[in-house]
């Protein structure tokens, strides 16, 4: 996987975690600074160590999929995009109000990341440097939420559902690569 793929990567994972930070950045009024760091830092964290834990374990049994590798990453990717995209157009319960406190941090970090766990197998199933990967996907990460919070904490409206349609066809498009 070149870097560029790594980065696109990045970005359409990334792209949750801006969701999130631009809900909380609309309902934050107070210690802004604080709120947007500890959220970004938390979403950097998750998103680049999820990875790790899908990466790992497909080791242990790379070898018998190794030959499975194009079409399981193909798949993977293929379902994380149309996942993006089927969840745009869907409808939406209200974000859940809380304070920026730690349970609220790893409940939403968690809640962002189960997609990069999935990435992870991929970027193990294609021979991806998973040190770059998880340091770009972590970094991506970080950046959107800071951006997403404070979008969210200057702006009332912006249309997420084209993020996620975006950050689904970039999903999707790394998929078809992946068979070629």
């Amino acid at each position: 996987m070149s870097l560029i793929e790594i980065i696109f990567l990045a970005v359409a994972l990334g792209i949750d975690c801006l969701i999130v930070s631009f809900t909380q950045g609309l309902i934050f009024t107070e210690k802004k600074k604080r709120n947007s760091f500890l959220l970004a830092l938390t979403m950097g964290l998750f998103q680049g160590g999820m990875p790790l834990i899908g990466y790992y374990p497909t080791g242990l049994i790379s070898n018998y999929l190794m030959k499975y590798s194009a079409v399981i990453v193909f798949a993977i990717f293929l379902v994380l995009g149309l996942k993006f995209i089927v969840e745009a157009y869907s409808a939406k319960e209200e974000t859940p109000v809380c304070k920026i406190g730690f349970r609220c941090l790893v409940a939403m970090g968690i809640a962002t990341s189960i997609d990069a766990l999935g990435a992870g197998v991929s970027l193990r199933l294609v021979g991806a440097d998973i040190i770059l990967s998880v340091l770009i996907i972590g970094f991506a990460s970080f950046v959107l939420s800071l951006i997403g919070f404070w979008t969210g904490n200057k702006i009332t409206k912006i249309p997420a559902k084209y993020l996620e349609v975006s950050g689904g066809l970039i999903l999707i498009g790394l998929a078809i690569k992946a068979l070629f």
